[in-house]
């Protein structure tokens, strides 16, 4: 298979970037304010041909402008979200990695540089068990695997679209007032849209068939129906109740655009954990901080007044946003931040583990069967296997 050089890659990145005109950035903000499912009602708002808006749609997805899919609603289906750090040793970088995909309840994996030095995950691990995903998890250093290791509790994630109000679209150039976003964030905001954002219920009533349909959302928010219907090998009016279930349950959290606003060559990818002085600061920021161009999704860190704060930034600007959060920690409104650097060209992802749930008895989850499992790892690395190199393609770059 022959893959594009990456000087081929940031080159049809460059022309894909064209493709975010006045029109289209018009269709991106529609489909996030009604939904990407109906582009009959879409081109009604927007006064425009069906077929022109189905186009650019079209085009848009095939030149990988955009990508929708839908964010799970984790805790209604008994699944706690975590953020896992670890520091591998020297040489052990492959066995973690190794690790970390054992009990396969993990969403993302990705290397990163900073606060910590190795591998930054994301899991959705059945919350009756979220203290055996711990001990597995901490067991990595004693094992000589990993320096350092560490696991944090996330709630909802709320993901944002890039601000197009800073985008001006005749010179295609960002505007970044930072002096703006400083008083904002610093003066607090009296909004209380962030505060008063109902909280999921732990649980609801669902089956596998549920599980399956948010399975295939969120790989792709417009899977068609007719697709649905030949999976289950139902009608389609079937295919649309079991649909609709899903959502009037509330299964799906939002629905996610992923889309680059930035060229990549010259931007970096961030994960920033912030921490306030109380959890009032952290929701008066919030709301200042999701109109920002560059956050990509907050969450709340569970039991901490935290958010992680994902970033997609131009390089030139990284130390503006260090110099601004360095003004919020003097005026007090932060306590401390910490940055990592992620590095989007190894991310590694996959779907919630959907088939790990057992009709009638829940998730299957089993800490000795994924310790048997790591220390197997362990004692069958040869010398020879151990001095291997994989060395990997590019891969298509996103950024959720």
């Amino acid at each position: 298979m022959k893959f594009p050089s990456a000087e081929e890659y940031f080159r049809r990145i460059h022309r894909i970037m064209q493709l975010l005109d006045k029109n289209n950035i018009s269709i991106i903000s529609a489909l996030n304010e009604h939904g990407p499912r109906n582009l009959q009602l879409i081109a009604r708002k927007l006064k425009m041909p069906y077929p022109t808006l189905y186009s650019r749609v079209a085009r848009l997805k095939e030149d990988k402008v955009l990508h929708i899919w839908c964010n799970p609603n984790y805790s209604r289906v008994g699944l706690s979200r975590g953020m896992v750090l670890v520091d591998p040793l020297p040489g052990k970088e492959l066995l973690v990695r190794e690790a970390l995909r054992i009990p396969n309840y993990w969403i993302k994996l990705i290397r990163c540089i900073g606060d910590c030095n190795g591998y930054y995950s994301l899991h959705a691990v059945p919350t009756l068990h979220l203290r055996e995903f711990e001990e597995y998890i901490y067991q990595l250093v004693p094992l000589g695997l990993a320096s350092n290791s560490r696991v944090y509790w996330l709630e909802d994630q709320h993901t944002l679209m890039p601000n197009f109000e800073y985008y001006d679209m005749a010179s295609r150039m960002w505007r970044f007032p930072w002096d703006t976003w400083v008083n904002l964030l610093a003066n607090g905001t009296n909004d209380t849209t962030t505060e008063n954002r109902p909280q999921s219920p732990r649980t609801v009533s669902f089956d596998s068939r549920d599980l399956y349909v948010m399975k295939e959302l969120h790989k792709d928010a417009t899977v068609k129906l007719a697709d649905i219907a030949r999976m289950f090998g139902i009608t389609l009016p079937a295919a649309k109740y079991r649909f609709e279930s899903v959502m009037k349950k509330g299964l799906v959290l939002e629905y996610v655009f992923d889309i680059l606003p930035y060229a990549p060559e010259i931007s970096e990818l961030y994960e920033v954990r912030l921490d306030f002085k109380n959890d009032n600061a952290l929701r008066s920021s919030s709301h200042t901080l999701a109109k920002l161009p560059f956050v990509l999704s907050l969450s709340k860190f569970k039991g901490l007044s935290s958010l992680a704060t994902r970033i997609y930034l131009p390089r030139g600007e990284m130390n503006n946003l260090i110099a601004m959060l360095s003004t919020l920690v003097r005026e007090g409104i932060l306590t401390n931040f910490t940055s990592l650097w992620l590095d989007p060209l190894t991310l590694k992802s996959q779907t919630f583990s959907f088939e790990k749930y057992r009709e009638g008895f829940g998730w299957d989850y089993d800490n000795n069967e994924y310790n048997e499992a790591l220390h197997n790892l362990l004692s069958s690395v040869t010398k020879r296997a151990y001095n291997e190199t994989s060395f990997e393609p590019m891969p298509t770059l996103t950024l959720q």
